[in-house]
């Protein structure tokens, strides 16, 4: 099967593309500087970008299974949004998937609370899903909680906040529960999601992690497997705006990533049903085994200060 895979040299794409070409399945990407592009056993790389359209016709000419693992949370130089730029790079991608004859698109979102309404960042997530969910007869639309990996720019975040922090203000989200998932089981559930043979329709699915923890014991753990002691200050207020840009120079990160991000943690945000096991039978990695692999995939090409 020729399968077409965006966002390749992201944090999961990088990781999806050997499995699938494990698989025997011919391997298209589609990306905007192909020598970013370092996964081994790509057939073939077709320069272009989703937020002109350039190159879309070309890359999913006769493919079968598209990815869509683009995100980006930066406006633009001008200004625009990131918001109205993620819509308008899903609306082109759906349109030429829909005029190739596609048949079955996978996307990774993000978990969205049903107790509130989302944040700018989720509301934007779930406006990309909406477009491509109607962008082929069979659409998947996985919606992940926190993923813990070493490429994963929200746990790199963490990581050197707390190298670098000698002590930890926590705002009152810190007692809101999330369940991480290990980057191994999203590529999981990709890989699944994508080659199950049996006709699926269109599904939005949550996935998430086998371990319900507060934000707050995520940072404790993620500190423990730094070997760090890191005392807390807890708040009994919410200081998101200021903690935001503190946090983002301080973890040396754009704070239109940590901002968005931050704003999100204004309750608890769980799967909202098992489906997704059900349906896949994913063996799920416990979250202190997420964490001591991330940090250990880290090391092998950087090494941390705390360790």
């Amino acid at each position: 099967m020729r399968i077409l895979l965006t966002g390749a040299s992201g944090a999961i794409g990088s990781q999806l593309a050997p499995q699938l070409i494990g698989e025997g399945h011919e391997l298209r990407a589609l990306a905007r500087d192909p020598s970013r592009v370092t996964a081994s056993g790509i057939d073939e790389i077709v320069r272009g970008d989703v937020l002109t359209a350039d190159g879309l016709d070309e890359a999913l000419s006769g493919v079968e299974l598209a990815y869509y693992l683009v995100h980006s949370m930066e406006s633009s130089a001008e200004g625009e949004p990131f918001a109205e730029r993620e819509l308008r790079s899903a609306e082109n991608f759906a349109a030429a998937a829909s005029a190739a004859g596609v048949r079955r698109v996978c996307y990774l979102g993000g978990l969205v609370p049903t107790d509130r309404a989302p944040s700018q960042h989720l509301a934007s997530r779930l406006a990309v899903e909406e477009a491509l969910l109607e962008s082929a007869p069979e659409a998947f639309a996985l919606r992940a909680s926190i993923v813990i990996s070493a490429q994963s720019r929200s746990f790199r975040f963490l990581v050197r906040l707390l190298e670098r922090s000698p002590l930890l203000p926590l705002p009152d989200w810190r007692d809101f529960r999330t369940q991480p998932i290990d980057g191994r089981d999203v590529v999981a559930y990709l890989t699944a999601a994508g080659l199950s043979p049996a006709p699926h329709g269109r599904q939005v699915l949550d996935i998430a992690g086998p371990d319900n923890v507060t934000y707050g014991q995520l940072i404790q753990r993620i500190a423990d497997a730094m070997l760090l002691g890191r005392p807390t200050l807890e708040l009994p207020f919410s200081i998101t705006p200021v903690a935001s840009v503190v946090a983002a120079s301080i973890a040396g990160e754009s704070n239109e990533l940590v901002g968005p991000l931050m704003a999100g943690l204004s309750g608890d945000l769980l799967a909202e049903d098992s489906a997704a096991r059900e349906l896949f039978h994913i063996r799920l990695h416990r979250l202190d085994s997420a964490i001591s692999n991330a940090l250990r995939e880290w090391e092998e090409s950087e090494p941390l200060a705390a360790r």
